[in-house]
């Protein structure tokens, strides 16, 4: 700030630089939501089932509960998503080893690498683009995404408990 209470060229130019960002990430946002979309069609998935599905394959195996209060679904629709990825092979529910009672919910490989397989194309183009980069840079974009994505989870709890 000027003495004046004026931003200084600096200020703006760094409110400019993180509205450019923001906009980026917007528009990375809608493009990989629209590539989802086509993977999904492709392999006649909801996004709902995808993102659930893609949840599974991350931090599985986890309990139907778990999932349901991550992906933010009431557990009724919950079951009707596990039904339909369950028909479809995508998806194994098996008896928790440490409660016999529990379930727990498994991708199942083989389907697993279908998905993986539409998006080669975008993985190797995102290798194409981090060649760009060294190592030290890597590190900095690795920890704003990570970064961006904890504001992103916050973000979403608090919009969860709002009224």
């Amino acid at each position: 700030m000027t003495s004046e209470g004026k931003p200084t060229e600096s200020a703006r130019d760094h409110r400019r630089s993180v509205a450019e960002l923001k906009r980026g990430l917007r528009d990375l946002n809608n493009q990989v939501a629209l590539l989802n979309y086509r993977v999904g069609t492709r392999l006649d998935l909801r996004d709902v089932d995808l993102d659930s599905l893609d949840y599974v394959v991350q931090h599985g195996p986890l309990s139907p509960t778990v999932l349901a209060r991550r992906i933010g679904l009431h557990p009724a629709t919950m079951t009707g998503v596990l039904d339909r990825l369950e028909r479809g092979g995508w998806i194994i529910r098996e008896r928790d080893p440490e409660d016999r009672r529990a379930v727990l919910l498994r991708a199942n490989p083989e389907r697993a690498r279908e998905v993986y397989r539409l998006y080669d194309g975008m993985n190797d183009r995102l290798d194409e683009v981090c060649a760009a980069y060294d190592e030290a840079q890597l590190a900095t974009i690795t920890d704003f995404l990570t970064r961006a994505r904890e504001v992103g989870e916050l973000a979403t709890e608090e919009f969860a408990t709002m009224k």
